[in-house]
């Protein structure tokens, strides 16, 4: 079966994403998922990403705007890719990427764990 075009868009950003050793995942919209979230988000360099692709003249909606826009408030990376402003994402993303890199595995044991008494 052929990719669509924003199939392919996504194939290209998820690739960088590896390529940067990003953590990155595809939310679930529908049941109990959000809808309008972003079609990739991610972790790179510290920062809370959300990148939403398109393909061609195709425009995000409304509430995809929203979320977008929420996320920017919150101070995280909000980004609209398609295949014109791909190469500028690109960089940017590694920008973003070179702010911070684990100098060691993750080791869960190093951590403390913070309780919450919600009662």
């Amino acid at each position: 079966m052929a990719k669509t075009p924003e199939a392919k868009v996504k194939e290209k950003v998820v690739a960088k994403l590896k390529e940067l050793k990003a953590y990155y995942f595809f939310p679930a919209t529908g049941g109990y998922g959000k809808s309008g979230v972003p079609d990739i988000v991610c972790c790179l360099g510290g920062k809370f990403v959300g990148i939403e692709c398109k393909a061609g003249n195709n425009k995000t909606t409304k509430l995809q705007d929203k979320n977008l826009n929420q996320i920017g408030e919150a101070g995280g990376v909000a980004l609209v890719v398609n295949e014109a402003n791909m190469d500028d994402a690109f960089t940017y993303l590694s920008d973003i990427g070179l702010v911070w890199i684990a100098p060691e595995p993750f080791n869960p044991t190093a951590y403390e764990y913070i309780k919450a008494d919600f009662t």
